[in-house]
């Protein structure tokens, strides 16, 4: 049974990774999950009081770190406020046109014909547009470094 349980935390860590290329998948509340299940599956002492205080603020640091990113790149080169919402929402739409890749385009289309109508210069539409693109790829490795020292401290406190 405890063999289960480890390949089930083991897909949970591996799914919540795959959540940054597909936005739909809830990356920290899997990565949770796999938490959870050791907690609940294996052992509930073994994960220290500091372990879950500093889950719950790497949680909170993973969601500041993503809108901080895309906000600071999209507002330094100029775009709106829609779009910035544009881009939110084309991330997701993104994620189900041509996986992975639809992800850094259709946000990129999407804020560009935004801002086009908006600021009606191609010059500064494309930069924002672009910027977005930064702003994303920023947000999405510092995911990943968060991601990764969550899941290495978690082993660390199973292991010691």
């Amino acid at each position: 049974m405890t063999i289960a349980i480890w390949i089930g935390i083991v897909l949970l860590f591996v799914t919540s990774f795959v959540g940054l290329i597909f936005p739909i998948i809830p990356s920290v509340l899997v990565l949770w999950g796999g938490f959870l299940l050791y907690y609940f599956g294996i052992s509930n002492d073994e994960l220290s009081i500091v372990f879950w205080l500093a889950m719950g603020l790497f949680t909170a640091l993973i969601f500041v770190a993503d809108m901080l990113a895309n906000n600071y790149f999209v507002k330094k080169y100029g775009g709106s406020k829609w779009g910035e919402w544009v881009a939110a929402i084309a991330v997701i739409v993104g994620s189900f046109i041509m996986p992975p890749f639809g992800i850094l385009i259709v946000p990129f289309v999407a804020v560009l014909i935004t801002e086009l109508i908006i600021l009606k210069d191609v010059k500064k539409a494309f930069t924002v547009g672009y910027a977005t693109f930064v702003g994303f790829l920023s947000g999405t490795l510092a995911k990943v470094l968060i991601q990764a020292i969550m899941i290495g401290w978690f082993i660390v406190e199973v292991i010691l």
